[in-house]
């Protein structure tokens, strides 16, 4: 126990005498909760450029130019003619969608011709595509309710009457789940569960294999040779300590831009915690199955950096390959980040996320295990030679 204490004692002190590790875990976190917080603060995107190709010009036409010029989600654009090339305007100003207004709008509205209103979206950007053909689907299609019942009434029919006439059943869409539809609060929580987990992998990438590779493990660790759990726990010990102050400067990031905590929040401490404890595991495993620590950033990285796609956060797990599904399954990320949507966005009951929970516990416990042995059959290839009276610094060099 006395060893025990000891060697953690010297992982505290190495890890806060290396000027690189407290640069990835302490100021990455704050750099990235405050550079993603401030991209994603408005919540929503607004004033979303539109080109309006009004052929018509005609009150008519000008009054639905009008209605789209205020909505504040969009900012029109108004052409008189159309452009030579309406492509290489929708470039110019990163316009999300174009409006062509057709010649005798008005007159064919007024002769119940029913003239076509063509609406170009821009999907090279889908997020700012679907923001700008909701906001144009909503403005037209009231623009288009109150011309038809104002033909209605000049030609005699009562407003209520000509209201049930152009709408003869009512359709009620009532929105759930992050209900304003605010990306700061999709985005941005998400996003810090990724900084943390590639944060954990990479202090860990270095936590065996710089030991193994600079050859202070044999001279530290000779009185620990038997006892491989200990041995993973004076290595993970300080992620979990140092893990705490970034949840909880996390805790401050989320009221400086007002995002709203996870429900059942007990629950979220639990969750937070096993996912720590099986991102640690991963990256034990990795740091001692490959014993240069190069090599072993490099593939935690490999694992690390298409988490985030492949976790079904914004693309659904089930539209993937299998291949990528069983991928997906095996990276800590996954599981949280589904109970976390529940917990946060979906304020869900507490019980819908035990089974990611769980999946999350089974991860850490095969990681575990895994880490477990591999360091068991590291220590018998490293102390193989050396006997209870060998001075462990004086090894033969192929040790």
């Amino acid at each position: 126990m006395k060893e025990f204490f000891r060697l953690l004692k010297r992982e505290f002190k190495m890890f806060l005498g290396n000027s690189t590790l407290q640069t990835v875990f302490f100021l990455a976190p704050f750099v990235y909760a405050t550079l993603l917080g401030f991209v994603y603060k408005s919540g929503k995107v607004e004033n979303t450029p539109v080109l309006v190709v009004d052929k018509d010009n005609t009150p008519l036409s000008s009054q639905l130019t009008e209605m789209l010029e205020d909505n504040k989600s969009i900012k029109v654009i108004k052409y008189i003619q159309e452009p030579a090339s309406i492509k290489d305007e929708v470039i110019r100003y990163e316009a999300a969608a174009v409006v062509m207004i057709p010649s005798r709008f008005e007159a064919d509205m007024l002769q119940k011709k029913y003239p076509e209103l063509n609406v170009y979206i821009n999907t090279g950007n889908v997020l700012t595509a679907n923001f700008a053909s909701k906001a144009l689907q909503l403005t037209i299609g009231t623009f288009s309710a109150g011309a038809s019942m104002k033909a209605l009434q000049k030609m005699g029919m009562p407003a209520t009457q000509a209201a049930t006439q152009y709408e003869p059943f009512k359709a009620n869409y009532i929105t759930l789940f992050n209900t304003s539809s605010n990306y700061l609060i999709f985005m941005w929580p998400a996003m810090l569960a990724v900084v943390l987990q590639q944060i954990i992998l990479l202090a860990m990438a270095v936590s065996f294999a710089a030991e193994f590779q600079g050859g202070s493990f044999v001279k530290e660790y000779y009185k620990m040779r038997k006892w491989a759990f200990p041995t993973m726990l004076i290595k993970v010990i300080p992620i979990w300590v140092f893990s705490i102050l970034i949840v909880l400067m996390y805790y401050g990031m989320h009221m400086i831009f007002k995002v709203p905590m996870p429900e059942g929040i007990l629950n979220f401490i639990i969750l937070t915690a096993v996912f720590v404890g099986s991102v640690s595991f991963l990256g034990v495993f990795v740091s001692i199955l490959v014993p240069d620590a190069l090599k072993a950033t490099q593939i935690l990285m490999v694992i690390a950096s298409p988490a985030f796609i492949i976790s079904g956060y914004t693309w659904p797990l089930n539209a993937m390959p299998a291949g990528v599904q069983f991928i997906a399954n095996v990276i800590p990320l996954t599981p949280f980040l589904k109970a976390f949507k529940i917990l946060l966005i979906q304020k869900g009951s507490v019980a819908l996320t035990f089974p990611h929970l769980k999946h999350l516990g089974i991860l850490l416990l095969v990681y575990v295990v895994l880490g477990w042995v591999a360091l068991k059959i590291k220590l018998w290839l490293i102390f193989r030679y050396v006997k209870p009276q060998s001075d462990p610094e004086t090894l033969p060099e192929e040790l």
